[in-house]
C-alpha cells in the first residue's frame, strides 16, 4: 500500500510539473500600448497694441469649436505690440514671453508655432492643425492638481511612453481665461472691455521645462509647487503640460484648476 501510496504522488507530482511548464518564448508576452490620439498646441504671440490679433484669436475659438478638447491654445503677450502694465492700464506681456518671442526670432504679430513648428500667420493654422490631429502621440500624459488654502498649487504629472522611447522636455504653464483688459482692434480703435483667453501666465518648472525620458510601456512621475499671484482668478486658471523636444511638441494636455461644480459654489 506505501508503495502504490508513493507512486500516486510522484505521478502527481510529474503531472502537475509538467502543466505549470512554460516555454520561454511564451513567458514574457509584451503588450505594447494602445495608441494615443495627439492634442495641438498653438503658441500664438499676441499683444494688446496689435490691431490684427484679435483676428487670430477668433480663429483659435474657431478651432476649438471645431476640434474640441483636441486644441490647446496659449496665448503668449510679447514682443514689440505686448504691453506691461503701467500707472494707467493693466497689460498682459510677461518677461518670460518677451523671451519665448525673441527665441524663437519672429519679426511680427500675431503669429503662431504649431506644435513648435515654423512661424506661421494664423491663416495657416487650419491646415497645420489638420496634419498633426492625423498623427499619433509617442506619449500620454496624466495631469492632476489640487489648490490648498494658502493658493499653493500642486501639480502632479505621469509622462508614459506608448510608441518608443522618447527624450524630450517637460514643460508647464499657467494660463487663464476670461481677462478684461484693453486691446487695440482693427480699425486702430481700443476697445477698454476686451476679453482675453488662453493667456500665458507663467512657466511652473522653468522657461524651458524639464529633461524627461520615458521608455515605451513605463511611467515617469512629477510634483511641482507653485505659489499662485493675487492678481490671477483661480476659477479662471489652467494648467497645460506638453512634452516637446526638436522635433516639435510631443503631446499636450490641459485640465482646470477648479471645475464646474466648485466654480458654481
Amino acid at each position: 500500500m506505501k508503495i502504490k501510496a508513493y507512486i500516486t504522488l510522484f505521478m502527481t507530482a510529474l503531472l502537475m510539473a509538467a502543466c505549470s511548464y512554460i516555454d520561454e518564448d511564451e513567458r514574457l508576452i509584451y503588450v505594447k500600448p494602445a495608441p494615443v490620439e495627439r492634442c495641438v498646441l498653438i503658441e500664438d504671440f499676441t499683444g494688446q497694441r496689435c490691431v490684427n490679433c484679435p483676428n487670430a484669436a477668433e480663429e483659435i475659438e474657431k478651432l476649438i469649436e471645431q476640434y474640441g478638447d483636441a486644441i490647446i491654445a496659449v496665448s503668449i503677450h510679447s514682443g514689440p505690440l505686448g504691453f506691461h502694465t503701467n500707472a494707467r492700464f493693466y497689460g498682459l506681456s510677461t518677461d518670460i514671453g518677451d523671451d519665448y518671442y525673441n527665441h524663437w526670432n519672429l519679426e511680427y504679430q500675431p503669429v503662431g508655432l504649431i506644435d513648435r513648428g515654423a512661424p506661421v500667420e494664423y491663416t495657416a493654422w487650419g491646415a497645420l492643425i489638420r496634419e498633426e490631429l492625423q498623427k499619433t502621440a509617442p506619449v500620454e500624459i496624466g495631469l492632476n492638481v489640487s489648490l490648498d488654502d494658502d493658493f499653493k498649487l500642486s501639480i502632479r504629472t505621469e509622462v508614459k511612453g506608448v510608441d518608443g522611447d522618447t527624450q524630450g522636455k517637460l514643460q508647464l504653464w499657467i494660463v487663464e481665461d476670461n481677462i478684461t483688459a484693453f486691446q487695440m482692434m482693427p480699425g486702430n480703435i481700443r476697445n477698454d472691455d476686451y476679453t482675453h483667453r488662453h493667456v500665458f501666465r507663467a512657466a511652473v518648472n522653468g522657461q524651458w521645462g524639464e529633461d524627461v525620458e520615458v521608455q515605451e510601456g513605463y511611467t515617469v512621475s512629477n510634483n511641482h509647487l507653485i505659489t499662485l499671484s493675487d492678481e490671477w482668478k483661480v476659477e479662471n486658471l489652467s494648467v497645460i503640460a506638453f512634452v516637446y523636444n526638436n522635433s516639435g511638441v510631443l503631446q499636450v494636455t490641459k485640465t482646470k484648476l477648479l471645475n464646474d461644480d466648485e466654480v458654481e459654489q
